[in-house]
C-alpha cells in the first residue's frame, strides 16, 4: 500500500531520533537509534596554532559546520587535532554518513614575525604578523572548504609595527593590528550552537574562536584577546608566551609577546543530534502505522531554563586518639537568586547526587571524602576528610570545603576549600597536659575554627530559598578533643556534626545530616569517626514547564509546585542520583 497519500513520485521520510545528543571530543564511532534517519551535526575542526616565535599572528579557528544530513546506523567520526607546536595549522574533522563524507577544515596557522608574514588560509584564516612599514601584511582567508554557509572567516591584517593581528573565527574576521594606538588584534568570535544542542562542551556550546595576536611592550598595552569560543589570548609582556586555545573548541592559539613563544590551537569536536522529523505527504493510515511502529516523530518539549542548587556529599571523619578534625562540607554551588540559569533541551538527563563520605573504623586511619554532585555542566566537589594523628600525614584533606586538622603532638594543618564552593578547615593543635584538639571542618559560609583547648567549631553553612523558604545546608563538622579538654567543637549550622571528647565522656560525635552535605564531627579515642551527610540537587523551573518534567530514580526524589508568591514555580528535588526527562 502506498504511504505517500497516493501522490506519484513523492518519497516520504521519517526520523524518530527523540532528540538524542551525542558529543564526541575524540575520534570514535557513534551508533544512532534504530528509528533515526536524519541528524543535525556540528563539525568543528582543530584550531590553528599562532605564529612561531615572538609577536606572532593569532591562530585561525577550525572550520565549523552545523548541518542537517541523512544518517543511519553507525557513523565514523574523526576529530581533528589543534595545531601544535606554534606555527602549525589545525587538522580537519569529519564524519561519514550514508556513504558521504562531511568535513570541516582545520584552522590556518598564524604568521611568524619572520617571513612569510602573511596569515595562512584555513577553516578560519590565521592572523598576520607585525608588518614592515609601508607594506601591510594580509591575514589568511577563511572558508577554505568553499562551503555554503561559510565555515569561518579571514584572519586580520597586520597594520601596526611590532604588533600582530588576530586569527579569524567562525562568525567574524580577526581584528587588524592598529597603527593608531598600536594594539595587537583580537581573535574573531566563534559561533553559539546552544539553540540546537543546549549547553555542551567546555565553553557551553560556543566554538571556534580565533586566537589573539601577539604584541611588543611598550608598543602594545596587551596582546589581542582570544575570540569567544576557546580562542587563546595573545601576550605582549617580555618573554611571555601566548595562551593555548581551549581543547575541544577548535579555538586558535594566542600569539607570543616580546621574545615569547606562540601557542597551540584547540582540538575540535563533533556533536550529533538525532532529529524527529517527517517529510512528504502522508495518509492518515500510514501515519497511524508509523506511530504504532515507533517510527513517527513525537512532539519535542521546549527547552527549560533551570535555577539550581548543587551540594556535594560531606566528608567523613577519621579516628584519632587525641581529637580528630571535623570533616568539611560538600561543595555548594547555586544560581539562585539572580544567577545564570542552565537550559536543558528535550530528552533524558542524569542528575548525580554525591554520597556521604565514610567514617574511619576504631582501628584507625582516614575517613573518605564526600562524593561529587553533578547537574549538567555544574560539578560540586565532595567535602574533605577530617585529619587524625593516627592516619599518615595527619592533615585534613582538601575538598568542596576542607577538613579540619587533627589534634597532634604538633599542630596539624587543615585542608583547603574549593573556590566559589566552600572554605578551608581549621588547624588542629596541642596544649600543655595533652589537651590536643581537632580543628573544625570548613563550611560553605565560613572556614572551620582553629582548635584551642576545645575542638574548633565547624564552619557555617549557607541559607538558600530555592525551595521557597530559607534552609541552611553545607555546614562543617566540629572538631573532637582530648579527654582533658572542657568541651567539643560546635557543629557548623547547616547539617554539620559535633565532635566527641576522648573516652566518650560526653557527648558522642555525630554524622553530617542527610541531604545537607554537612561534614562529620571529629572523633576521639576509642571512638571511630562518623560519616558525612549526603548531598542534594534542587532545580527550580517556571511553572508552565512543570508538566514536561518527569523525575526518575528512588522514591526520595520528588517534584512539587510552589504556591504564590513564588509564582507557581516547579521545584524538582534529587536526594539520590536519578534522571530528569523533559518530554511533553
Amino acid at each position: 500500500m502506498a504511504t505517500n497519500g497516493g501522490i506519484i513520485g513523492k518519497s516520504n521520510k521519517a526520523s524518530f531520533g527523540q532528540g538524542v545528543i551525542t558529543t564526541s571530543p575524540a575520534t570514535a564511532c557513534v551508533t544512532l537509534g534504530a528509528g533515526t534517519t536524519i541528524v543535525q551535526a556540528a563539525i568543528v575542526a582543530g584550531g590553528g596554532a599562532s605564529g612561531s616565535g615572538q609577536q606572532g599572528g593569532g591562530g585561525g579557528a577550525g572550520g565549523l559546520r552545523n548541518i542537517e544530513i541523512n544518517a543511519s546506523g553507525t557513523i565514523p567520526l574523526t576529530v581533528g587535532a589543534g595545531g601544535a607546536p606554534a606555527g602549525v595549522s589545525g587538522v580537519n574533522s569529519s564524519l561519514i554518513a550514508c556513504g558521504t563524507t562531511y568535513s570541516a577544515t582545520g584552522g590556518g596557522k598564524g604568521a611568524p614575525v619572520s617571513a612569510p608574514t602573511d596569515g595562512t588560509p584555513g577553516g578560519s584564516g590565521g592572523g598576520a604578523a607585525a608588518n614592515v612599514p609601508g607594506s601591510p601584511n594580509p591575514g589568511g582567508t577563511g572558508n577554505a572548504g568553499g562551503y555554503t554557509p561559510v565555515e569561518g572567516f579571514a584572519g586580520g591584517a597586520a597594520l601596526a609595527i611590532k604588533n600582530a593581528a588576530g586569527g579569524g573565527g567562525a562568525s567574524a574576521v580577526g581584528s587588524d593590528s592598529n597603527p593608531a594606538g598600536n594594539p595587537a588584534g583580537n581573535g574573531g568570535a566563534g559561533v553559539d550552537v546552544s539553540p540546537t544542542y543546549g549547553c555542551i562542551g567546555p565553553t557551553c556550546s560556543v566554538f571556534a574562536g580565533g586566537g589573539g595576536g601577539g604584541g611588543e611592550t611598550p608598543c602594545s598595552s596587551a596582546g589581542g584577546t582570544g575570540g569567544a569560543g576557546g580562542g587563546g589570548n595573545g601576550a605582549s609582556a617580555a618573554c611571555t608566551p601566548g595562551s593555548n586555545a581551549i581543547a575541544n573548541t577548535g579555538g586558535g592559539g594566542g600569539g607570543g609577546g616580546q621574545d615569547g613563544s606562540g601557542a597551540n590551537g584547540g582540538s575540535g569536536i563533533v556533536v550529533i543530534k538525532e532529529l524527529n522529523k517527517a517529510t512528504g505527504v502522508w495518509s492518515m493510515q500510514s501515519q497511524f502505522q508509523a506511530q504504532g511502529a515507533g517510527t513517527w516523530p513525537r512532539l519535542l518539549a521546549s527547552p527549560v531554563a533551570f535555577d539550581y542548587l548543587v551540594i556535594a556529599g560531606g566528608g567523613g571523619s577519621s579516628q584519632d586518639s587525641a581529637g580528630g578534625g571535623g570533616a568539611g562540607a560538600g561543595g555548594h554551588r547555586t544560581s539562585f537568586p539572580g544567577g545564570t540559569k542552565i537550559t536543558l533541551a528535550d530528552g533524558c538527563h542524569t542528575i548525580t547526587v554525591g554520597g556521604a563520605g565514610a567514617n574511619a573504623p576504631p582501628s584507625g586511619g582516614y575517613g573518605t571524602s564526600g562524593g561529587n554532585s553533578v547537574f549538567s555542566t555544574i560539578t560540586s566537589t565532595g567535602g574533605g576528610v577530617g585529619g587524625s594523628e593516627t592516619a599518615p600525614g595527619g592533615n585534613g584533606t582538601a575538598g568542596g570545603s576542607g577538613g579540619g586538622g587533627g589534634g597532634h603532638s604538633t599542630s596539624v594543618s587543615a585542608g583547603s576549600g574549593t573556590a566559589c564552593q566552600g572554605n578551608a578547615g581549621g588547624a588542629g593543635s596541642t596544649t600543655p597536659g595533652g589537651n590536643s584538639s581537632g580543628g573544625g571542618g570548613g563550611g560553605a559560609g565560613g572556614g572551620g575554627g582553629a582548635a584551642g583547648p576545645n575542638g574548633g567549631a565547624g564552619g557555617n553553612g549557607l541559607a538558600n530559598s530555592i525551595t521557597g523558604s530559607p534552609v541552611l545546608r553545607a555546614g562543617g563538622g566540629g572538631g573532637g578533643t582530648n579527654v582533658y579538654a572542657p568541651a567539643v567543637g560546635a557543629a557548623g549550622p547547616g547539617g554539620g556534626g559535633i565532635g566527641v571528647i576522648r573516652g566518650g565522656t560526653a557527648p558522642c560525635a555525630t554524622a553530617g545530616t542527610v541531604n545537607t552535605g554537612g561534614g562529620a564531627g571529629g572523633s576521639g579515642n576509642p571512638a571511630s569517626g562518623k560519616a558525612g551527610g549526603s548531598g542534594v540537587v534542587i532545580l527550580r523551573a517556571p511553572g508552565p514547564a512543570g508538566p514536561t518534567l518527569h523525575v526518575g530514580g528512588p522514591g526520595c526524589n520528588s517534584k512539587s509546585t510552589l504556591p504564590v508568591p513564588a509564582g507557581g514555580c516547579t521545584v524538582v528535588t534529587f536526594n539520590a542520583t536519578g534522571s530528569l526527562a523533559i518530554q511533553p
